[in-house]
């Protein structure tokens, strides 16, 4: 008997059920649980493929030949050292959260920019000010550091809301839909002094630690709003905290951050015009999102048992 496992407990039935149908019609049984815990190991132990997150049923699978994570991130997977061979395949679900993650990117430009973190401020004290300065997206300057799925979508978003200008930074500098002009990381502080927002959607690689390094944290206009979603590692938090609380950059909004959960003590929590969210942007609160990732397990499923090309299979040696 082929096994395929299932380590999830954010599916609906519906998504169960499309899971179950697609493996048996491919000579495969499927097992669910919604979380590991050690009385699933003799399936785990056993399973061919897994579809989960969870890097302890990863070290656990001995017969394993392939694995899909539901989210778009695969650092702790990586960090296993099982995909090291090449022997398993690992997929991710890069091209789900594009949706959900540009949304939150959007409600914060516009948080930041409509001074919400003051008005709350203000309100639970029950004062009643009404004369903030605020500012628009419309006719603001965009920075994105990634162009990928979740880039792109915001960049479309940002464009939606009349954005002037909305440029991108990757690896190679090639040209992405949505986005005005592209360019590569070397050209980034020729190109971020006068941007209202910058926003890092990047992954988690030894290549990516710290990209948004002091050095270039100096490079943004006073004016400048950060928002991350991608990793908390691709920020320098120290130089950052200190950016923050000198007004050297405008604020915030961090939906990723280093450590995750963020000690209670932590100076991020107390920096100025900087809000923190416990890494929600992408979450499985949206069955959207849920959906895409079960029908590009399904997908690759068929792929996989046809011996074809896996989709959305992730380059171990890059990271993503």
């Amino acid at each position: 008997m082929k096994k395929c496992l299932i380590i999830a407990d954010f599916l609906s039935d519906e998504n169960r059920k499309m899971i179950n149908t697609t493996a048996e019609q491919l000579g495969y049984s499927a097992f669910f649980y919604d979380d590991y815990h050690q009385s699933a190991d003799g399936d785990i132990a056993d399973a061919e493929i897994l579809y989960t997150a969870d890097y302890r049923a990863v070290q656990k699978a001995q017969k394993l030949k392939w694995c899909h994570t539901p989210y778009a991130g695969v650092d702790k997977l990586i960090s296993t050292g099982v995909f090291d061979s090449g022997d398993v395949i690992l997929t991710n679900s890069s091209g789900a959260y594009g949706r959900a993650i540009s949304e939150y990117i959007i409600m914060a430009a516009l948080m930041l920019m409509k001074q919400m973190p003051e008005y709350r401020k203000i309100t639970d004290e029950r004062g009643w000010v009404q004369d903030l300065p605020s500012r628009s997206i419309s006719g603001s300057r965009i920075a994105v550091i990634g162009t990928g799925d979740i880039g792109r979508n915001a960049a479309k978003r940002f464009k939606a809301l009349s954005a002037e200008t909305v440029i991108g930074f990757s690896r190679s500098g090639r040209q992405a839909d949505h986005f005005d002009h592209t360019y590569s990381l070397d050209a980034f502080e020729d190109n971020v002094r006068d941007i209202d927002v910058l926003v890092m959607c990047v992954p988690g690689t030894p290549e990516t630690d710290k990209l948004l390094s002091a050095e270039r944290i100096s490079c943004l206009p006073e004016k400048a709003f950060l928002i991350n979603v991608g990793r908390g590692t691709t920020v320098d938090q120290d130089a950052l905290i200190e950016a923050l609380n000198e007004g050297r950059i405008a604020g915030a909004m961090l939906d990723v951050v280093m450590p995750e959960p963020l000690p209670a003590d932590h100076p991020l929590w107390t920096a100025r015009n900087c809000i923190v969210t416990p890494h929600i942007a992408g979450d499985m609160s949206l069955p959207y999102t849920v959906d895409r990732t079960v029908e590009f397990f399904c997908e690759n499923l068929k792929i996989y048992a046809e011996g074809g090309q896996m989709l959305h299979r992730v380059e171990i040696s890059a990271g993503y």
